[in-house]
């Protein structure tokens, strides 16, 4: 580039002093170059071709590390491909073993289902049988005992049916234990009169009709009386006699009394042996009413025989009075005949039968 400028500078110029040229020959010879700087100038070479070996020798390991861990990813590729193939196929067959399970578990619990509804079916109908025969064990005992008057018969089938329902050990059965066991509390605890002693007093009153006098009837002559007129030394002359017997017989053909019943007063002697008879009948009557157990029929009859004793017989008379007094015995009586029931309990019975 300075010959460049010299050359123009030359030619734009013309001609120049000679030692010019000689400056300018002199300046474009080269001087040689230092000799620190030629080793300076090998080291740097020297220690840049080491690097490029330890770089070259770097990047052959790093490129050995890559094929190996490439060969490694690949094998672990390849056994991952191979385990997830076997993921599958283990996955496919445990869910078909699931299915299978499933579908066994389902026919399971419905074989179950129905195992258990057999179960209750047959705890349901044996607790039926039981109710059934504790139901006609009860009512039995009840026709038993209102036919003999006692309540030992139905205290007897109430025992035996707790200790069955006991033994039954179902809860559905508790409510009726508890009926049981309440009428049982009920029927001991209850006063029951006595059937034997009734039939007993009515045959005495029966008897004792014969001997009633009706309301109409004539009152005999009071011999005691008559005695008691007579004088102190116990004799009387044949005209006071005469007088007295006069006098008693006239006394015997009129008699004044009070009438309550005109009915009674009224009877003729054939309407007095039927008033008697009925008496007895309506006595009889209620025997048999209390015999077949028939209480308010044996009641009825029992009010019907008072209000004819009261009406048609003397009440002054002892065995009137006697009979009457009996007669309200056997009806006070009557009112406590009755047996104790036990409609909790069959209550119960029905309850337990429909299955509630």
């Amino acid at each position: 580039m300075n010959s460049d400028s010299t050359a123009e500078t030359s030619a734009h110029t013309g001609e120049e002093a000679p030692g010019a040229a000689d400056r300018l020959a002199a300046r474009a010879t080269p001087t040689p170059a230092p000799r620190w700087v030629l080793l300076s100038l090998g080291a740097v070479a020297l220690v840049a071709l080491l690097a490029s070996g330890f770089l070259w020798q770097r990047l052959s390991g790093v490129q050995e590390q890559l094929a190996r861990q490439s060969g490694d990813a690949t094998s672990q590729s390849v056994e991952a491909r191979t385990m997830a193939k076997q993921a599958q196929e283990l996955a496919r067959e445990t869910a078909a073993r699931v299915t299978v399970y499933e579908t066994r578990l389902s026919e399971i619990a419905l074989q179950r289902t129905q195992l258990e509804d057999l179960m209750q079916s047959l705890s349901r109908s044996r607790d039926e049988n039981l109710v059934v025969d504790i139901e006609s064990a009860i009512r039995l005992a009840q026709q038993q005992a209102q036919l003999t008057g006692s309540v030992e018969p139905l205290l007897a089938a109430l025992k035996s049916a707790e200790q069955r329902v006991v033994r039954a050990a179902q809860p559905r059965l508790t409510p009726l234990q508890r009926a049981i066991a309440r009428d049982i509390e009920r029927i001991k605890s209850a006063a029951v009169s006595d059937t034997p002693g009734l039939l007993v007093k009515l045959d005495e009153l029966v008897h004792l009709a014969d001997e009633l006098v009706v309301a109409n009837a004539v009152a005999p002559v009071n011999a005691t009386a008559s005695t008691q007129r007579q004088g102190p030394d116990g004799t009387l002359k044949w005209w006071q006699r005469s007088l007295q017997l006069v006098l008693d017989e006239a006394r015997s053909l009129v008699r004044v009394s009070r009438i309550e019943q005109p009915e009674a007063a009224l009877l003729s002697p054939e309407q007095s042996f039927f008033v008697r008879e009925n008496f007895k009948l309506k006595l009889l009557n209620a025997r048999l009413g209390l015999l077949a157990r028939q209480l308010e029929s044996s009641r009825a009859d029992l009010a019907a025989a008072s209000m004819s004793l009261n009406k048609y017989f003397d009440t002054t008379s002892k065995k009137t009075q006697a009979a009457a007094s009996l007669l309200q015995q056997v009806q006070a009586q009557m009112k406590t005949l009755q047996l104790p029931r036990v409609d909790e309990t069959l209550t119960a019975l029905t309850t337990a039968a429909a299955g509630r």
